[in-house]
């Protein structure tokens, strides 16, 4: 089995060990961008409900302010950056995730670049939900006060080196050249994950 494998299943396992606070797990999943989240969560999801519990993943991202907030706020810029979320949205919502009944929420459209309210719906039957994002374990005013509602919180720890190919590569998906790929991770992107890095402290497990 691989590296990535057995970190599942024994993220898988800590995951189950977990005591709850509420009808359902929560679970956060934080690091910073191109740290490889949304994969990790993916396969946990999976992992976790072939062991019996259904899990769906909740990603933070539906909380991106709209561009035209940011246009007002001169952040248009630092679109991704922890001031560029709503993090009092995100603070009503998780608490609810808890209850067992279905709750609805915003997902990001990336192609669109936007937000789309009530877009998502987190169904009764769901037993754990991974929530994901690189700003959730932030000891910071505000952000901090999500840990109250964690089961359990992992971070994921990933070299500056790799973050950066991967960033690139990203935005190079997205049809930009490399010089211009290289400027946005480096004037954005790792900005954003420097202050990851720094500010994580709320996990549980780090990996």
């Amino acid at each position: 089995m691989s590296d990535f494998g057995q970190t599942v299943l024994s993220l898988r396992d800590k995951v189950m060990d977990a005591p709850r606070k509420g009808k359902r797990r929560v679970v956060a999943l934080a690091g910073p961008p191109g740290s490889g989240k949304s994969t990790l969560a993916e396969y946990l999801a999976k992992a976790l409900t072939a062991a019996g519990c259904k899990t769906q993943v909740v990603p933070m991202d539906g909380f991106h302010l709209d561009n035209r907030i940011l246009i007002e706020r001169n952040l248009l810029h630092r679109k991704g950056a922890a001031e560029t979320f709503d993090v009092h949205g995100l603070l009503s919502l998780v608490p609810r995730l808890a209850s067992g009944d279905d709750v609805v929420f915003p997902t990001f459209d990336r192609a669109l670049d936007v937000s789309i309210g009530c877009a998502a719906i987190v169904a009764s039957e769901s037993d754990t939900l991974i929530v994901e994002g690189n700003y959730l374990l932030l000891e910071m005013p505000v952000w901090r006060d999500l840990a109250a509602y964690w089961d359990i919180a992992i971070a994921l720890r990933t070299p500056e080196s790799i973050l950066r190919q991967r960033l690139i590569k990203r935005w190079q998906d997205n049809g930009l050249s490399r010089l211009k790929a290289e400027r946005r991770a480096e004037e954005n992107d790792l900005v954003n994950a420097r202050f990851v890095i720094d500010n994580t402290k709320l996990a549980d497990v780090w990996v």
